[in-house]
């Protein structure tokens, strides 16, 4: 048996965990843009709040669940280069900070949204 197989191998189980990394953003996007329109459709219909607020959170998360279909893809295609090259593709720091802030604004907003309304 020669040291070519263990490296296939190697590289296939990676470009399937790379698949399924790929589907698993897809999924976060989805379940994110179904938030919104929960948020901004269905929660005004019901609340007796101001409406605003929800269908502005509501546009925020289907704005965020297209940004990480598009970085999903993004960070697919990065690895799958990264793959072909032989080279390392860890995930860049920004994009790291950029979901974090996001996540962490919409946390803020949704506290502020339970605690007033």
């Amino acid at each position: 048996m020669s040291d070519a197989q263990p490296a296939v191998d190697a590289t296939r189980r990676t470009r399937l965990a790379n698949e399924r990394t790929f589907l698993a953003w897809w999924r976060t996007a989805l379940a994110t843009m179904g938030l919104g329109v929960a948020l901004g459709k269905v929660l005004p219909e019901v609340a007796e709040a101001p409406h605003w607020p929800y269908v502005l959170l509501g546009a925020v998360c289907a704005l965020l669940g297209a940004a990480l279909a598009g970085l999903g893809w993004w960070r697919y295609a990065t690895v799958d280069h990264a793959l072909t090259g032989g080279e390392e593709a860890s995930a860049p720091g920004w994009m790291v900070a950029a979901l974090s802030g996001a996540l962490l604004l919409m946390a803020i907003v949704v506290a502020v949204l339970v605690l007033v309304a």
